[in-house]
């Protein structure tokens, strides 16, 4: 008797805790959006409402603000991926993927192990041209 409580308790929570995150899910995925960003495992990521040609453009544009000589660059109607040199030759990863047509990712990462602070000085930079 008391296992089957303490089965049926066992079960209670876990049913709790998983429409916990199911409505978290959902809630994440009706507001994923726009100016949204997280820093995890060195790397920056940021959701803005804009479209890919006007991130791309803001990315080009912050690089030169930063006098960030960009190494390597490429664009197609999905994704954009561009590679830079900032003092001290630390490289600098931007990735951008179109989510939809009014809704851009932008991933950053500087270095190896990343760097926070650098990371959100370029985001702010490149938001600064939207």
């Amino acid at each position: 008797m008391k296992s089957k409580i303490l089965l049926f308790a066992l079960l209670a929570v876990v049913a709790a805790l998983s429409s916990g995150c199911l409505l978290f899910v959902a809630g994440a995925a009706a507001g994923a959006g726009v100016g949204t960003y997280a820093y995890v495992n060195g790397q920056l990521k940021a959701t803005e409402g804009v479209t890919l040609d006007k991130a791309w453009n803001a990315t080009l544009t912050a690089m030169s603000d930063l006098s960030y000589a960009v190494t390597e660059k490429q664009k197609t109607g999905l994704e954009g991926k561009l590679t830079a040199r900032a003092p001290g030759d630390r490289k600098i990863q931007l990735k951008l993927e179109k989510k939809s047509d009014t809704v851009t990712e932008i991933a950053i990462r500087v270095g190896t192990f990343g760097d926070e602070s650098l990371s959100r000085q370029i985001l702010d930079k490149i938001k600064s041209h939207f």
